[in-house]
């Protein structure tokens, strides 16, 4: 049986209350950009329902209840640490609950979003899999994830940040070196572009596109439900 549910739910747990700081120094404040494109293609999209999966301490839906007010969000993540968090900050519902088994009965929401919290899951198509579950017939997915730059050059310089800068600084900011380390080899073994659009194919999502952010440090994937 894999330890990784375990590991990450240990690990989240014990940066909770200095995850957001840890977040905004790391990425030096752009994170605000990426959350703000994802919830502007929420919107236009306008979905009546949406579940953000992995919600954590809820920065990624409080972005979209923002620009799409008119839409119901769920936050899900299974840390209460982290739930607590969301909802202090404004998140208006949030379930407990895992990813890999949503307490959601089939086709119960328009969109789902999950922000930088697939490559933590267990098996990435089993995960893909329940969010078709309950995503509505022409329901939209959206997967914001942290991924390797094309360019060989950047792609060097961002690879020396994550593996040696990346852990110093998230030690310093959260007492937990562990957390960072694992952030880099996650992001290595995680398939980005045409290899994540290849693995929604294959649960059975449609027209799978994929737009990189920042020179390719993060992507947001999308893909609809026929």
């Amino acid at each position: 049986m894999s330890t990784k549910p375990a590991h990450v739910r240990e690990m989240f747990g014990s940066i909770a209350t200095r995850y957001d700081l840890a977040n905004h120094v790391l990425s030096c404040g752009i994170d605000f950009y990426w959350r703000a494109r994802v919830a502007e293609i929420v919107d236009a999209w306008h979905p009546r329902t949406i579940a953000d999966l992995a919600t954590g301490t809820g920065d990624l839906a409080l972005a979209m209840q923002k620009k799409s007010p008119y839409a119901e969000l769920t936050g899900v993540d299974f840390l209460p640490e982290m739930l607590e968090l969301a909802q202090r900050k404004g998140v208006r519902r949030v379930v407990l609950a895992d990813a890999m088994k949503l307490p959601f009965e089939d086709a119960s929401f328009d969109c789902v979003t999950i922000g930088f919290g697939l490559r933590n899951l267990e098996n990435y198509s089993t995960a893909l899999n329940e969010m078709w579950r309950v995503l509505n017939t022409k329901g939209h997915l959206l997967v914001l994830e942290f991924s390797l730059p094309t360019n060989p050059i950047f792609r060097a310089v961002y690879r020396f940040y994550l593996h040696r800068c990346v852990p110093l600084l998230g030690s310093f900011l959260t007492q937990k070196k562990s957390a960072y380390d694992y952030l880099g080899d996650s992001i290595e073994e995680f398939p980005s572009g045409n290899g994540m659009c290849e693995l929604m194919r294959k649960a059975g999502y449609i027209s799978p596109t994929f737009e990189p952010l920042t020179g390719g440090i993060v992507t947001i994937y999308a893909a609809t439900k026929p």
